[in-house]
């Protein structure tokens, strides 16, 4: 046996982990019929575009949050507490990466997902998923926890998560976690936020459809809610929204839209060339 101090790498994480022992967590899940989603992905894919899952999650769940704005806030306070509802949906995104050749969870929020395109979310995912964690400025506050001893990092870190007012910014109002790229069906996690998501793997099961048995590509997907500021109900509403998104998925691909987009700049130049000159 042996013993050793936590490498530094890992001390963000244990700040994090201190930080959100507050929250009463409650946890749901359901599984998400993703044949919509692939059916995207395969056509993106022949026009030379690629998407993440998670991609997709981050997306539907920023338009389910602002649908639901009682869930898209945080609480703070135990004998007088308070809470902030944000107008902002601010997606985090937890990453598997590497820094100094230790394996470490690292994670970064997107702003106002809301209005995001799911190409501009693709290409954020890209930039944290393909850059050097030791060097995206993304992970600075991190590093910095890193190298700071435990006490002060500690307290630095309070500082600039607890405020209501930077919560969002910091944390982000829902959380993103998926270990489906594993054998790994569903789990739970604490993201921090009033809506966490967890997104397992997809894999082919018998499903129901028009009363006939059939197989059908399926996603566990699971909320963790913070039972302080929402309860089931709300939360089993926001789960609901999520998963329709999902299996409704009709956002076209980027080569779709530029087709469109040139069908529309066209009409609009054959109106003005057919219009009566003034």
């Amino acid at each position: 046996m042996t013993i050793a101090p936590v490498a530094r790498q890992r001390r963000h994480t244990l700040h994090f982990l201190r930080e959100i022992r507050p929250i009463v967590p409650v946890f749901l899940d359901t599984e998400v019929d993703a044949t919509a989603v692939l059916a995207h992905r395969r056509a993106a894919r022949a026009a030379g575009e690629q998407y993440s899952i998670v991609s997709y999650l981050l997306y539907a769940a920023a338009r389910a949050l602002a649908a639901h704005p009682e869930a898209n806030a945080a609480v703070r306070g135990r004998l007088r507490p308070k809470v902030a509802r944000y107008e902002t949906v601010n997606g985090k995104l937890t990453l598997d990466r590497a820094i100094d050749g230790q394996r470490i969870v690292l994670s970064a929020v997107f702003p106002h997902l809301q209005r995001t395109s799911l190409d501009d979310v693709q290409r954020r995912v890209n930039h944290l998923r393909d850059g050097d964690a030791a060097r995206l400025p993304e992970f600075a506050p991190a590093r910095l926890l890193h190298r700071l001893p435990p006490l002060l990092g500690g307290a630095l870190f309070r500082l600039g998560v607890r405020p209501l007012r930077r919560r969002a910014a910091a944390f982000g109002t829902f959380a993103v976690t998926s270990l489906g790229h594993r054998p790994v069906d569903g789990f739970y996690s604490v993201g921090g936020t009033t809506i966490t998501l967890g997104a397992g793997r997809i894999v082919d099961r018998p499903v129901v459809r028009d009363g006939e048995l059939v197989v059908a590509p399926t996603m566990r997907l699971s909320l963790t809610f913070d039972h302080r500021v929402i309860d089931g109900a709300e939360a089993a509403d926001v789960l609901a929204a999520i998963k329709d998104g999902l299996e409704r998925f009709t956002e076209g691909t980027r080569h779709e839209r530029r087709g469109r987009a040139e069908e529309v700049r066209r009409g609009a130049r054959a109106g003005a060339a057919d219009s009566p000159l003034p």
